[in-house]
């Protein structure tokens, strides 16, 4: 079994490099990630089977609380393993982490569009004649949703290649592809 490592005794890895890039040290790695904001202030605590596609999803849904993150990685990880670093650092931090306690889900699950349609979006939902009509309104939100977030990141300095899963758009979701 993996030692669990306080999250105090981790480096804070910056989110976004000066390339713009995301920490690609942790690509197709398994391990447990702390997310801090601009402050350092805790805001996130995850684990994947790669923690850098999960890095990105998250810089997604929550670009203006992704500036930071702390990693630890398993050579040979279990879902056990794994869940418990991440009670360890709750645990350590006092207390459950705002992303994590989010009703909403918004750190981890798609994006959704209808969360954000325009009055007017809403009133071409509502009365539209068919499902195409419908299909329509939301394809649109979604890609002014997409354009406001990829603004956001490009804002960041991001370079990363962004690509959101234009079958969702039709269901009202954004997601990474």
């Amino acid at each position: 079994m993996s030692e669990i490592l306080p999250l105090a005794s981790l480096e804070f890895v910056p989110y976004v490099s000066d390339r713009g890039s995301l920490p690609d040290q942790f690509q197709g790695k398994v391990g447990v990630y702390a997310i801090f904001d601009a402050t350092q202030t805790l805001q996130f605590i995850g684990y994947s089977r790669d923690v850098y596609l999960s890095l990105k999803q998250h810089l997604v849904r929550q670009p203006h609380h992704c500036h930071w993150v702390k990693v630890q990685t398993s050579d040979r990880p279990s879902r056990t393993l794994l869940e418990q670093i991440r009670e360890a650092w709750m645990a350590e931090a006092g207390g459950t982490p705002p992303g994590n306690d989010d009703p909403n889900n918004t750190w981890t699950q798609p994006i959704d569009i209808t969360m954000q349609l325009t009055e007017a979006e809403r009133s071409l939902h509502a009365t539209a004649i068919d499902d195409m009509a419908k299909v329509k309104v939301l394809k649109t939100a979604a890609r002014r949703v997409e354009a406001a977030v990829l603004k956001v990141l490009r804002d960041r300095g991001v370079t990363e290649d962004i690509r959101f899963n234009p079958k969702l758009k039709e269901t009202g979701l954004l997601d990474l592809k």
